[in-house]
């Protein structure tokens, strides 16, 4: 048997990375016996260069995955040494490879450059047919083309937000299975089930952070959007509401999302034992602190209104379309009755 090269070399803008990116990699990676993978970057690109390296280390990890950030030509047109300045990067950053693998046509003239051979990689995207402009321009069509690092980069949040008893909890579970996704449990509820519902400003932090993990775990399994039950903005207001101030540190919380759903507090009451709050003055006194906490964010928010469970679910499906405008065209058919 032919024994393999010992050194192959792509390179590439990853913006983002995609199946197809996958494809080129896990090519090279069988065709030789060490890949080096170049991520290369300008300061005005879409998605950071930072970024797109720790996406491809996390999914190369046996690759020698290296970033350029220089402000190079992009085109033998931009500048008249454009070769001579690409073998200098080619041999700073992968030494002197074997074989250089590209979809794209310049791979034969990069390899001539640096004394490589030149592996053409599915040139016709006959095996993997896409592409990251593709991706950039609708990534919602392009979902599953994603790998799963790069996916939190274009998840949406929706977030359900308001006073208790208003069905935030049953409004996200709906609405994550109407549009084939999953939706992120109220982390308070989680908390105060194990520990008690006496809570302080020290519990609303470790609250703060318990969501702020789950956020970050389920947006790499999310598909498109990600529904929240409540979010660090909402705890921010129980702080509020069960200590009677504001917490600075609370406050500052502006990793808003995307969109918010806010249920209003005419939804029939419900005491589950969890509760604080079943007199109607507290409630629309919680309801007017989660307005004046979205407004003063500068949150995008839509407020979902009525006591009748359907009708509210109707608006929030119609709001997160709205939302969300992509999801229309990927959407399963609404639940039957």
């Amino acid at each position: 048997m032919t024994p393999r090269p010992a050194r192959g070399f792509v390179l590439g803008k990853f913006m983002p990375p995609h199946n197809g990116h996958v494809f080129l990699c896990d090519f090279g990676r069988a065709y030789c016996e060490r890949l080096t993978i170049l991520v290369c970057s300008l300061p005005d690109d879409p998605i950071p260069g930072r970024l797109r390296h720790e996406w491809m280390q996390a999914l190369f990890p046996d690759c020698d995955v290296r970033w350029c950030e220089e402000d190079l030509p992009q085109e033998p047109a931009d500048h008249p040494d454009f070769w001579a300045i690409w073998k200098d990067v080619v041999h700073r950053y992968g030494g002197a490879p074997d074989v250089v693998f590209a979809s794209e046509s310049y791979g034969l003239r990069l390899a001539q450059e640096v004394g490589a051979r030149f592996a053409p990689v599915d040139p016709d995207r006959i095996a993997v047919p896409m592409s990251g402009t593709a991706v950039r321009e609708n990534p919602f069509a392009c979902w599953d083309a994603l790998p799963a690092p790069v996916r939190p980069w274009f998840v949406k949040r929706l977030c359900l937000f308001g006073p208790e008893s208003t069905g935030k909890s049953t409004l996200a579970a709906r609405l994550a299975d109407r549009f084939g996704t999953i939706s992120v449990p109220e982390y308070g509820r989680t908390y105060t089930e194990m520990f008690g519902g006496e809570v302080g400003v020290e519990d609303l932090h470790h609250i703060v952070a318990g969501h702020r993990a789950a956020v970050a775990a389920a947006s790499r399994q999310a598909r498109r959007i990600l529904i929240e039950d409540t979010d660090p903005v909402l705890t921010s207001v129980w702080c509020e509401m069960l200590t009677g101030r504001r917490d600075p540190a609370l406050d500052a919380f502006d990793q808003l999302a995307d969109h918010y759903l806010l249920l209003d507090v005419r939804a029939p009451w419900t005491d589950d034992g969890t509760r604080y709050f079943p007199d109607l003055a507290d409630r629309q006194r919680f309801l007017s602190l989660c307005i004046e906490a979205l407004e003063r964010r500068g949150a995008s928010w839509t407020l979902i209104e009525g006591a009748d469970w359907a009708a509210r679910e109707a608006q929030a499906v119609a709001a997160a379309l709205a939302a969300f405008p992509g999801l229309a065209e990927i959407s399963p058919p609404p639940p039957r009755p």
